[in-house]
């Protein structure tokens, strides 16, 4: 169901910039080219509320977004991505230790969407993410970007190759689309179905 409302409540370089906990937050995480941004704008029906750009890395800070709907209010976190963004290595260094400590140390993480191309293979990086955060207690959505680009039964084969791969339950590996919008309403029940577990 459509949020009804959400709007951006913080931007962070640190954890002194974090809003104070009290919503249950679900943070976006993946590459740097994964569209994060674009995808939060589709799940909030907003065009644009997050910044989206076609160039990777753009987001460098911690971004919190409170969201409304029916029977739940919550904090989306935009994080920054990983990967190729053209940054310098103490940048890339100042961001790893800005996600690591949020994610290893905010007690109002809930929940985390994890955002994997759909026609790319799942790389190390985002297996040891999934095993980094199983450790820590926090569960993982994985959302299978670019679905619009693959037709109905090769979408099928992927998604399920993928979530073998990550090896979560099928309700937990949705394909979705930032572009036509496909899989959102799956991917706000799968997030309702970890928050209430």
């Amino acid at each position: 169901m459509r949020p009804r409302s959400a709007e951006i409540v913080a931007s962070a370089s640190g954890p002194e910039g974090f809003p104070r906990a009290g919503l249950p937050e679900v943070a976006l995480l993946g590459r740097s080219n994964a569209g994060k941004s674009s995808l939060l704008n589709r799940m909030v029906g907003r065009q644009r509320l997050a910044f989206a750009s076609s160039k990777p890395g753009t987001t460098r800070l911690l971004h919190f977004y409170r969201v409304e709907r029916p029977g739940r209010v919550l904090l989306l976190v935009d994080l920054p991505g990983y990967g190729w963004a053209r940054v310098s290595r103490e940048e890339r260094d100042r961001w790893r230790t800005l996600i690591e400590g949020y994610l290893g140390k905010r007690p109002a993480l809930r929940a985390c969407v994890l955002l994997q191309d759909l026609r790319r293979e799942v790389g190390d990086d985002e297996l040891d993410l999934v095993a980094w955060l199983a450790e820590r207690g926090i569960p993982v959505v994985v959302a299978l970007t670019k679905a619009d680009k693959l037709a109905a039964a090769p979408r099928r084969r992927r998604a399920e190759l993928l979530a073998a791969t990550f090896g979560l339950p099928w309700a937990r590996v949705v394909a979705t689309s930032a572009k036509t919008g496909e899989g959102m309403t799956d991917l706000w029940k799968a997030i309702d179905a970890v928050l209430e577990a």
